[in-house]
This record gives structure tokens, C-alpha cells and sequence, in this order.
């Protein structure tokens, strides 16, 4: 390739990124090569592969990072059934250590957790120093699913309005950093998605009573999700949408953003050098056939 041909390239890929810098994504955070698509219009498999690797990569060294630095950091994930909460959350802790990353799904609250101030069980999982916490869904859903259901009242429901932007303004103030991403699927992908898992056997347990309630209310989820919107949407803690249609691009483009939100350095320790295995003076090991081996069907 002549250097001016691979001039105009590497500028044009400079042009495709501006827009996403000047929004401040670093430029380390951007894939070395523009997306390539199929024909109809999904990433290619192996580029997908690859910039998804490239990217664990960065959560990896991020980890090091919030480790040593102490940070604290929450991630909340939101957004309707079939959104793709799961796949992304998947992919982050794929390769980072789960005593750094760790993933809050709380079940329904007990009956002893109903009594209590609505945030206080959350509160008992949020991170200490060194640790990031990802909520599948979060203190939120006395704004979406309790309301929608009849799960909670008018007035404990508007109290939560009301208390949520100072509860997380709290957070924010205690030096935590919260990241709020609301997956946002239309109603086209959300049934396709649904219908997948009901043909499908070893998807069929994600198909739950709250997911066909929430398919058939879709108009009244909506309306408590802009609703949510208008209040929590504050400055200290703003919420972040994530287009979900697409599965790969949404988890690329949300990973990218998290790494993008949480400056950090590359302290990736260097290779380890392994010490010697010690010799085998006096060890004898039992015959195997006192051994039960699992059948080696493959």
C-alpha cells in the first residue's frame, strides 16, 4: 500500500471517530479499523470477536486499576425484558476477577424486606474500596416493575421519586461512581426475542410470568419509564440509553462507554515467571485404577 493511499484511509477513519472523541471517548477505546457488516447489516462475527476481546481486555486492566486506586464504582443496568441486561452484564465479568466485579440480582423482597426503607437492601451490596458492583436490575424497580404490578402504593411510589435523586446524589458525594444504562429494545425485537425463547428449550427459562406481564403492558411501562426518566435523570447521576436492538453492537458500544467513563491507567502487571516444581524424590502415586474417571464419551 502506497503511504498515500494509507494517508487518506487512517484519515478517514480519523473522520468516521470525531464526532465519538468530541464526545469524549478516548481514542485508545476506539476499534483500530471501522465497523464491518454483513449484508444485512449485523456486525461481522469475527470483527465482533475481536473487538469485543480487545475490549475485555480493558476491563481487565481497568480492574487493576479500581483495585490499587480503591475506587468504588456501581453500574445499573435497566431496561424491559429481552433487552439484553444478561449478555452484556455476561460479557464484562467474562474475564475480570469476581472478587472485583461482582453482579447483584436480588430476588423479590422477603416479607421482612417490605418493612424496611426501600433502598436498604441495596444499600448492603454497594462496593467497598476496590470493587465494582453491576445491579441486574436495581433500587429502580420500585419505578417501573412495583408500580406497573400494583406492587407498591401511590404514595410510597411517589416517595420513591421523590427520594431517589437525593439517595444517589448521596452516593456520588461518598466518592462512588454510578453509572445508571437503561437498554432500550422497541417492541418489534422485544417480541421476536420472546418468541425465541418460547421455541427454544434451553431459553425457555428466561420466559417468566413478570415477562409476559411486562409484554402485555408494554404502553404502561412505557409511560413509568418516562416517567422515571423525568425525575432520575439528574446531573450527578444521569441515565445513559443504549440502543439494544442489535446484541453485539449494544455490547460493544455499552462496554466502550463504561470504559469511557471511569478514567483510568494500564497497570497490567508484567509476566509472571514461574518458580521451579519441586523434584520427585519420594512420592509415589496410587495405581489409577483405584481411581473413578469420569467416561470419556468425546
Amino acid at each position: 500500500m502506497s503511504k498515500n493511499k494509507k494517508h487518506k484511509e487512517e484519515t478517514a477513519v480519523a473522520d468516521i471517530y470525531a464526532p465519538f472523541i468530541a464526545e469524549g471517548i478516548p481514542e485508545n477505546l476506539l476499534p483500530p479499523e471501522p465497523p464491518v457488516y454483513k449484508k444485512n447489516g449485523k456486525l461481522k462475527t469475527a470483527y465482533y470477536e475481536a473487538q469485543l476481546a480487545r475490549l475485555q481486555t480493558e476491563l481487565v486492566n481497568l480492574q487493576y486499576w479500581v483495585a490499587q486506586e480503591g475506587l468504588r464504582v456501581v453500574i445499573v443496568f435497566e431496561g424491559r425484558s429481552g433487552a439484553g441486561k444478561g449478555g452484556v452484564i455476561k460479557r464484562i465479568t467474562e474475564r475480570t476477577n469476581p472478587r472485583i466485579v461482582r453482579v447483584v440480582a436480588l430476588p423479590k423482597p422477603s416479607d421482612r424486606e417490605r418493612t424496611q426503607w426501600w433502598f436498604q437492601k441495596y444499600v448492603a451490596h454497594l462496593p467497598a474500596a476496590g470493587e465494582i458492583v453491576l445491579f441486574d436490575r436495581s433500587w429502580y424497580n420500585r419505578a417501573l416493575v412495583e408500580p406497573v404490578m400494583g406492587f407498591c402504593t401511590e404514595e410510597q411510589y411517589r416517595e420513591f421519586l421523590r427520594s431517589c435523586p437525593q439517595f444517589e446524589r448521596m452516593l456520588v458525594r461518598s466518592g462512588i461512581i454510578l453509572l445508571k444504562y437503561w437498554f432500550s429494545v422497541s417492541d418489534e425485537e422485544q417480541e421476536r426475542r420472546f418468541q425465541a425463547r418460547v421455541y427454544t428449550p434451553y431459553k425457555r427459562w428466561k420466559l417468566s410470568p413478570m415477562d409476559l406481564e411486562d409484554r402485555r403492558r408494554w404502553v404502561e411501562y412505557s409511560k413509568a419509564k418516562d416517567r422515571m426518566f423525568d425525575y432520575t435523570d439528574i446531573k450527578q447521576a444521569p441515565w445513559y440509553v443504549v440502543n439494544a436492538d442489535d446484541k453485539k453492537r449494544m455490547r460493544l458500544n455499552c462496554i466502550t462507554h463504561i470504559l469511557s467513563r471511569i478514567p483510568y491507567e494500564d497497570i497490567t502487571p508484567p509476566p509472571i515467571e514461574l518458580p521451579p516444581r519441586e523434584e520427585n524424590k519420594d512420592y509415589i502415586r496410587p495405581p489409577i485404577t483405584e481411581q473413578t474417571f469420569v467416561p470419556e464419551i468425546y
